[in-house]
């Protein structure tokens, strides 16, 4: 597929997911996110050890364009549910299913599904510039691409509630403050720390890290003796894998270790 909405690339394990529509603050069209689609389908043939999601120019993600949906007559939009349906749900699942971590880049504003889509990947750095914005209650919308999920989990009931009920601006810095995000950095370091992130993830041992975010996210649906029998059979498979034995040698000969485990 030849790209117009999106940049990819895939260099010494360091995928590369850029959402490019600077114009328009790279907001989500039916045809970008096909694109995108199509670029997450690659990845496992790319040998992709980690993937960076960020956005072109001076917005991370507006959230959806709304342009590009269907308008009834009295201006009403057409059947929203179906987009979430089509589009926005499988590519909040698609990215915490896969089996590598995901780190998204925050260069810019996030709104709406834009700022969902952020929060909801393994590893948030933002520049100190970008932003938060639950957008959807000036629409009379509910928080969607995961947010209602996602906000209560991260931040608790009564922060995730005046975010999304009041849709105020959440600055970087707060959003690192409150533990939204892993990091907020000044705006000229964020693509060299992005960058040494993702270097230093594409050299870890992948299926752990895989087993890791699998088991985090799980944890949260599990109570405690249910959890412990899932860390018992994570425990078991690497065990037995080349990583792991590689993680002890290399520890026991004082030496790097050369992780080549997908």
């Amino acid at each position: 597929m030849m790209y117009e909405s999106i940049l990819y690339s895939c260099t010494d394990g360091i995928a590369r997911l850029t959402l490019n529509r600077p114009d328009r603050l790279n907001s989500f069209t039916a045809a970008m996110h096909a694109e995108v689609r199509d670029a997450l389908d690659r990845l496992v043939a790319d040998d992709a050890r980690v993937l960076v999601l960020t956005g072109a120019g001076r917005g991370f993600c507006a959230g959806q364009d709304l342009s590009d949906r269907a308008v009834a007559p009295d201006g009403a939009a057409v059947d929203l549910g179906a987009s979430i349906e089509e589009n926005y749900a499988p590519l909040v699942l698609r990215l915490r299913a896969l089996p590598m971590p995901v780190v998204a880049a925050v260069n810019g504003v996030a709104a709406g599904a834009g700022a969902n889509l952020a929060l909801g990947c393994d590893l948030v750095i933002a520049a100190r510039s970008a932003s938060f914005i639950q957008s959807f209650a000036k629409l009379g919308l509910v928080p969607d691409c995961g947010g209602t999920w996602i906000l209560p989990r991260l931040a608790g009931n009564a922060r995730a509630l005046g975010l999304a009920l009041l849709g105020d601006k959440l600055t970087a810095e707060q959003a690192a403050a409150w533990g939204l995000i892993w990091q907020c950095v000044d705006d000229a370091d964020l693509p060299a720390v992005v960058q040494s992130l993702a270097e230093r993830l594409a050299l870890a041992p992948t299926r752990g890290l895989a087993a890791t975010k699998s088991a985090i996210y799980g944890a949260w649906e599990h109570d405690l003796e249910t959890q412990l029998r899932v860390e018992r059979d994570q425990q078991r498979s690497l065990g037995y894998s080349k990583d792991y034995a590689e993680g002890v040698a290399a520890f026991t000969a004082k030496r790097a270790p050369r992780f080549t485990g997908r």
